[in-house]
């Protein structure tokens, strides 16, 4: 009879058989200690490629290679000019600290190579947990950190390899629709479709939000033209591009608004004092964000806050109680008031 062919598992000689180098460089680098070994970065980018290419990850000999806990706790963030990732980086630090951590964090500027080279910097630097937030591609700083038997999880947007703790978008932006529908009936007198300004189709919480949208409208018997989703990207000057490129197309806009973070904002409220498209007619608008500032600029805008306490408390828990079960939490948002 012909028996099963076994698989041989990846071993870090094999590793360094394949990267032209040392077993006790395979396992510097795994083990997140090749910077004081000075090995240099393109050595440690390439056996990190090869131990994702091989599986090397999978039978955790990366982990044993552990020795002595660091108490540094990394978290990468997509921007620092932004209320929302301000407090969660406020926040982090305070709770990082109160459990004898040492929080370290950097900004990615939502560009997934810089996102790679900061994961690889931290693990260098032998990190306990990396906290990914807003990352563009949680799935593989996963792996990175898996492969230096690291563990990590994901807050903002999920990824499918570790825990990962969101808003509830969807239910979130249902509610925020709805209730700037219900502001235009009270303020304008009559409900019509609302623009979707800001964000990008691709990445999860857009995506959720646009459905939430949806939902709300057809709550409502309302049906939204696919030109109205305005998924322009987040930067300020991407809405105020959109905006006016819609107008030149059809004339006066609707006057009902839903925006997707404060940074798109930013464009909106430009584009509107720019072009003087509403001069006399302010617009009802929600944005799925808050700031305090832009919250005082009139009654005409509903903002939703997402509940930083609450997920950070969900992200420690899972640091706290050293959990790598593969689940998303979501966190409801709260409403500042209530109509």
């Amino acid at each position: 009879m012909n028996q099963p062919k076994q698989t041989k598992k990846t071993t870090i000689y094999d590793l360094a058989e394949l990267a032209g180098t040392s077993a006790s460089a395979v396992s510097a680098v795994l083990n997140g200690n090749w910077k004081k070994r000075r090995i240099s970065s393109q050595l440690a980018e390439r056996i990190t490629r090869l131990a994702e290419e091989q599986g090397y990850a999978l039978n955790m000999q990366a982990s044993l290679l552990r020795r002595e806990k660091s108490k540094i706790i990394g978290m990468i963030v997509p921007k620092y000019d932004n209320r929302y990732f301000g407090s969660i980086v406020e926040a982090f630090e305070n709770m990082a600290r109160e459990r004898g951590l040492f929080p370290i964090i950097t900004c990615t500027r939502r560009d997934p190579e810089l996102e790679i080279e900061a994961a690889r910097t931290m693990l260098s630097y032998q990190v306990e947990w990396l906290v990914s937030t807003g990352a563009t591609d949680p799935d593989r700083i996963t792996d990175l950190c898996a492969a230096s038997g690291v563990r990590s999880l994901n807050l903002d947007l999920p990824g499918s390899r570790a825990p990962s703790v969101i808003s509830d978008n969807f239910a979130g932006a249902r509610e925020l629709t709805r209730r700037v529908l219900a502001n235009c009936e009270r303020k304008l007198g009559r409900v019509e479709p609302l623009l979707f300004v800001g964000g990008r189709g691709s990445d999860h919480n857009t995506s959720e939000r646009v459905r939430g949208f949806r939902a709300a409208h057809a709550d409502m018997g309302l049906a939204v033209d696919d030109n109205h989703i305005l998924t322009c990207g987040y930067a300020p000057e991407k809405a105020e591009i959109a905006l006016q490129a819609l107008a030149q197309q059809e004339g006066n806009l609707t006057r009902g608004m839903f925006v997707n973070s404060t940074i798109s904002f930013e464009g909106v409220m430009r584009w509107i004092k720019r072009s003087h498209h509403y001069d006399g007619r302010p617009p009802v608008m929600g944005c799925f964000d808050w700031d305090p500032f832009a919250a005082m600029l009139g009654d005409d805008i509903e903002m939703v806050r997402q509940d930083v306490p609450g997920m950070l408390n969900a992200v420690f828990g899972i640091i706290d109680h050293g959990s790598s079960k593969v689940e998303r939490i979501e966190i409801p948002p709260l409403f500042l008031s209530q109509n």
